[in-house]
C-alpha cells in the first residue's frame, strides 16, 4: 500500500477485513451519506493525503467505525 497515508493505510486495511466492501462500495457510501460528488481519482487523493476535506473524511471514518 505504498504511498497512502496513515489514514488511508487503515481505510484500505478496514476495507480488507470487510468481506465484500471495496473502495467503489465506500464512495457509494460517501455519496449517499453527504450528498457530495466523490469519484475514484478524488477518493485516491484523500487515501494518500493530498486532500482532506472534512465532511468527507468524517463521513468515511463514520462508516468504517475509524476512531481517533
Amino acid at each position: 500500500m505504498t504511498g497512502y497515508s496513515p489514514f488511508g493505510t487503515e481505510v484500505k486495511i478496514r476495507l480488507m477485513k470487510s468481506s465484500g466492501k471495496t473502495q467503489a462500495w465506500l464512495i457509494q457510501e460517501v455519496r449517499d451519506r453527504t450528498g457530495l460528488y466523490v469519484d475514484a481519482p478524488y477518493m485516491s487523493r484523500i487515501l494518500r493525503g493530498k486532500c482532506h476535506p472534512p465532511k468527507i473524511v468524517k463521513a468515511i471514518k463514520d462508516i468504517l467505525n475509524i476512531t481517533d
